[in-house]
């Protein structure tokens, strides 16, 4: 069943604008007192208001055990949540957190290649600060619209000379990806997280690449192609026994929830990793923005609140 998370009061101990748009939160335990432990690619969520739940990458020290540190950039079409971060969040408030969950961890590998677009780099820098510590080989590309808007970059630029490409688009124009990715390397591993088109991008050059190689972060669900099948099938939650007939029209989740079975969800659209339920018995259709091919050939896990059946049938452990 879903894992309970941690679910805790922290004060914004600092609040600093570091880049155009984005500004750094230091969020600590108001009496002080160590933090839930993380690891590189870990994010957690900010529940900022009633029905506002936002989840952000931790880009601070996974060492540092007395403060989480997340970046948000205003996103003026967003849905509320930067825009309430950037306007009502002041140094003192407190704020509701959940977490954290990484479905983004770094795998051991000799060789990294990281790709970063705007505010894409927050996962990303926990990341080349642990790679480094492993004495790994590593290069970052990160883009973004100017120098001015990107974040943490002459941090990165300065911490690890020689191994960090900025590329503002106004300067270089967009990342030359074809160049960087064309020649499949099969000892690198890619980690790529920025916005949709730079993904799709980055997944298209890499499709040549040996299994496993790419592996990236998304902020939003993954392209809806409107092709995938609807159709109705039962889920028998384990625990109780009991068997429940999901609509074409309805998610797990809701279903579940309506039969009175409390599950902890948060984004609802396949992006968090918050409803991952254990696949006891059939196949899942799988529709989550998180997953890899390897995790989802495999069958034993699934994100209930987009995910459907392949199978007429499933049990999970509910």
């Amino acid at each position: 069943m879903p894992v309970e998370e941690p679910e805790f009061d922290l004060e914004v101990a600092e609040r600093t604008l570091i880049a155009e748009g984005v500004v750094l939160l230091s969020l600590v335990r108001p009496g002080g007192g160590p933090l839930p432990a993380w690891t590189p690619g870990a994010h957690v969520d900010l529940l900022l208001a009633p029905g506002l739940v936002r989840q952000y990458s931790l880009c601070g020290d996974p060492r540092d055990p007395s403060v989480f540190r997340v970046a948000v950039l205003r996103e003026e079409s967003g849905r509320g949540g930067s825009a309430h971060v950037h306007d009502r969040l002041t140094e003192g408030d407190t704020i509701r957190v959940r977490g954290p969950r990484n479905h983004f961890a770094l795998v051991d590998s000799a060789r990294y290649l990281f790709v970063a677009g705007g505010i894409g780099v927050t996962p990303i820098l926990p990341m080349v600060a642990e790679a480094a510590a492993r004495g790994a080989d590593w290069r970052l590309v990160y883009g973004g619209r100017t120098r001015a808007s990107m974040a943490f970059a002459g941090r990165l630029a300065g911490e690890h000379p020689g191994r960090v490409e900025l590329c503002p688009e106004d300067e270089t124009g967009l990342l030359d990806l074809d160049s960087l990715l064309g020649t499949p390397r099969p000892d690198t591993v890619v980690y790529c997280c920025g916005p949709e088109p730079l993904l799709v991008a980055v997944e298209k050059r890499c499709a040549s690449w040996p299994e496993g190689a790419l592996r990236v972060e998304r902020f939003v669900p993954k392209p809806d192609t409107g092709d995938a099948p609807q159709a109705a099938f039962e889920v028998e939650l384990a625990q109780t026994g009991t068997t429940l007939t999901v609509p074409p029209d309805r998610s797990i989740l809701e279903v579940v929830e309506d039969a009175g079975v409390a599950v902890l969800s948060s984004c609802r659209e396949g992006t968090c990793g918050t409803c991952e339920t254990a696949v006891l018995h059939g196949v899942p259709d799988h529709r989550d923005s998180l997953l890899t091919e390897e995790e989802r050939a495999a069958g034993d896990v699934m994100f209930i609140c987009v995910s459907r059946a392949v199978s007429p049938r499933l049990v999970l452990d509910l």
